[in-house]
This record gives structure tokens, sequence and C-alpha cells, in this order.
């Protein structure tokens, strides 16, 4: 069973992975891995769940397709945390010297800053994983 998706030209300009504030696509390991093909009328993704050779299940498209979406998941929570760090960074300015005020800002910073960092370590698994599932 093949199924078919097309990606008009303008959104998947000549099949090529473009980032958007480093968010990449969701389809950026199908490209790596061939699933990706150029047409006249834009990028089509052919997902076929059976493998040709062994005529077997085969869900490796799906598994990369899932995994470029959890990849765009964490690059946002990672927005999501440096934001974080902002707004601690903000309370702790205003806090105006203030014991509990401050306290509560560093523990924000903090917070925000552990989550940067398990992003950035869940987002390079992910991103290893990908590469070598797709190549």
């Amino acid at each position: 069973m093949d199924t078919f998706f097309l990606i008009p030209r303008s959104i998947a300009d000549a099949c090529t992975v473009t980032t958007f504030f480093g968010i990449p696509p969701w389809y950026e390991y199908l490209i790596k891995s061939g699933a990706l093909k150029s047409t006249d009328s834009g990028c089509i993704i052919n997902i076929n769940f059976i493998n040709q050779t062994t005529h077997k299940l085969d869900l490796s498209v799906l598994t990369l397709a899932g995994l470029g979406i959890f990849d765009i998941l964490l690059r946002v929570a990672g927005l999501v945390a440096v934001g974080y760090v902002i707004y601690g960074g903000f309370q702790y300015q205003t806090s105006q010297g203030e014991p509990e005020k401050v306290r509560h800002a560093q523990g924000t910073i903090i917070n925000a800053l552990v989550g940067v960092a398990i992003v950035i370590i869940a987002a390079s698994v992910v991103a290893f994983i990908g590469n070598r599932l797709s190549s």
C-alpha cells in the first residue's frame, strides 16, 4: 500500500530543508532518506508501508516523520525555556532587592536553564537518531 502526500512547491521550495527561527520542517529526515521526490507541482512524499523486497511491514518513513515532529516540539520547548530565562531576568530586575522576590526570580532562572540543558541534550539525541536512520 502506497500513500502519497503532496507538499506544494510554495511551501517546500524545491524539496530543500529551510528553517523558520531554527525550526526545520517535519519532513527534514524524509529528504535525507530519499522518501521525498521533487515534481513540477511540488514535492511528493511516498510512504510505502510494505517493503518491496521483503514484502513485510516497514514503518521507517513514519518513524522518520515522527522524529521530525518530535524535533520540532523539542526546539519549540527550547524557545519557551529561553523565554523563561528572559522572564526570570525581568523578575530579578524588578524585585527591588526584596529577598522573597529575588529567591523566586533565581528559582525561575535556574529551572529555565535546567530546561534549556535538557532540551539541548534531547534534541541532540533525536537529531543523531534521525540522521542515522535516514542515511
